[in-house]
């Protein structure tokens, strides 16, 4: 469901060279965003990934001291499936992320750390469409990865971070939120759709936690999805959505 389902959606930008993820959970890059990741890269592109927690919390027959480890190595696995290197963990714990100073400055950090032109996050709203609500991790990360965008280039906001080496990065230029009920760009899915597919079910215990069906029928019918679901609006292609803000 979108709020303007008639608009077309144009393309991401495409002058940058540095890409940074910025997100809640491992898994919540691959719900969707894999296939634009993988096009990227291929161009390429640097795409580093930063996760708020390490989704310890996740699965509810495994505990967090065990989980965490291992869907940490599962992250690490998916993102190489589709040219991502770097996978960061700011080890805030999972489902209690807290919106505030703290979380904008693990941010802001890694945005100076990196210095991306394109800052990638998920959805920040309350709603997936005003039909599912949202988790609150989520809201928090999104919020707060929208304003460390600014925080990274203030070097009055978290001063000290300068103090350790991390100079002001003023240098964002969008940021992108994923899985948005009002995109404006669009990215064309089909050439990293397999790699989407592949780097999904690198998450096997998460996902075997989570349904029944058959992993990969489940990956597979997932994403293409949702990728179709924005092909009417993207000239026919399936795509994945993005609501950009420009800085």
């Amino acid at each position: 469901m979108t709020d303007q389902p008639n608009e077309q959606l144009r393309p991401m930008p495409d002058d940058w060279r540095r890409a940074l993820a910025v997100v809640a959970h491992p898994d919540d890059l691959e719900y969707g965003c894999s296939a634009a990741v993988a096009a990227w890269t291929d161009g390429g592109r640097e795409v580093v990934y930063v996760l708020a927690t390490r989704g310890e919390a996740g699965i509810d027959t495994i505990d967090p001291a065990t989980c965490g480890p291992l869907r940490e190595r599962e992250q690490r696995a998916s993102a190489a499936v589709v040219g991502v290197s770097e996978v960061e963990f700011l080890d805030h714990r999972d489902g209690v992320v807290e919106y505030g100073p703290a979380l904008r400055r693990d941010i802001a950090a890694a945005i100076r750390r990196h210095r991306p032109e394109l800052v990638i996050t998920l959805n920040h709203r309350d709603t997936w469409g005003q039909v599912a609500w949202n988790t609150p991790d989520h809201v928090a990360v999104g919020r707060a990865a929208l304003d460390a965008a600014g925080d990274a280039g203030n070097r009055w906001i978290f001063p000290e971070l300068a103090e350790r080496g991390l100079e002001p990065w003023d240098g964002v230029r969008w940021v992108a939120v994923a899985g948005s009920s009002s995109p404006t760009h669009a990215v064309d899915a089909t050439p990293g759709m397999e790699r989407a597919v592949r780097s999904l079910l690198e998450h096997r215990v998460y996902i075997e936690a989570l349904t029944d069906q058959d992993p990969e029928e489940y990956c597979r019918t997932f994403l293409t999805a949702g990728a179709q679901a924005a092909a009417p609006r993207f000239g026919g292609r399936p795509a994945v959505a993005f609501e950009v803000f420009s800085r």
